[in-house]
């Protein structure tokens, strides 16, 4: 299992280096001047369209000129795997797929489709049919709760079975990944040391130390260097156990 660092453009500057050569996923949305360092210097690279952003924050975007925008940077920058734009909630998932097809004409490119539990179980089992490489989403919204996790087995065996890669987005649970096998998944908890938490490698999974109550957290490109570090331990132990 590959584990991905989300959110790695909003590193500071010292602590960049510490992700090349490593799985890192970053958002268009939120390009600035590091990106090209980071897209050029890792291992593998996923890109997120910006979507989740869109869904807690809808500025009357115009989609089809944004897609246009985010092809042009796939292009640009040959990215080779890219996730759709699932603004399902704002602008309904028929909007959805025409912007999909627009973006892989522009790019002449198959995204990365992203299964919400509100497109049905018919509508996963076509994506994972038509698409090698497919992702759920709405873990990080509350869309899939704990309670829900008991889809995953289904929906991982069924896209292995179609010979389909299979990626959750926003999943941090480093002990549950134990149980499903997804073939990828993100995190941004690398990058809670702003938040005063500090993690450590137990060996197969990450354990997370808040601040004392009370408490100011200073040196926090320390604390996010550390993190980094100790997350990087499990991204090779993910890679090689799970």
């Amino acid at each position: 299992m590959k584990v991905f660092f989300a959110g790695v453009e909003s590193l500071y500057e010292k602590n960049l280096n510490l992700v090349k050569d490593g799985y890192n996923l970053i958002s268009y949305y939120s390009i600035n001047k590091k990106v090209p360092e980071i897209i050029h210097n890792s291992r593998a690279l996923l890109l997120d369209s910006g979507a989740y952003t869109f869904m807690r924050n809808n500025n009357n975007i115009e989609w089809e000129n944004y897609i246009d925008n985010y092809g042009n940077f796939i292009n640009e920058y040959s990215v080779e795997h890219f996730f759709e734009l699932d603004i399902d909630s704002i602008v309904g998932y028929d909007k959805v797929l025409y912007l999909r097809n627009r973006l892989e004409r522009k790019t002449n490119r198959k995204v990365i489709p992203v299964w919400h539990k509100s497109r049905g179980i018919k509508e996963f089992l076509n994506i994972c049919n038509c698409y090698d490489y497919v992702a759920i989403g709405g873990i990080a919204s509350g869309e899939i709760n704990k309670a829900k996790y008991e889809l995953f087995p289904r929906l991982i065996n069924y896209a292995h079975s179609c010979n389909a890669k299979i990626h959750c987005l926003g999943f941090t649970d480093t002990k549950k990944l134990h149980s499903y096998h997804f073939d990828s998944v993100d995190s941004t908890s690398w990058g809670w040391g702003r938040y005063g938490y500090r993690f450590i490698f137990t060996g197969s999974d990450m354990r997370m130390l808040k601040k004392p109550e009370g408490k100011r957290c200073s040196m926090i490109q320390e604390l996010q260097a550390n993190n980094i570090k100790e997350w990087i331990k499990f991204q090779q132990y993910a890679e090689v156990n799970l």
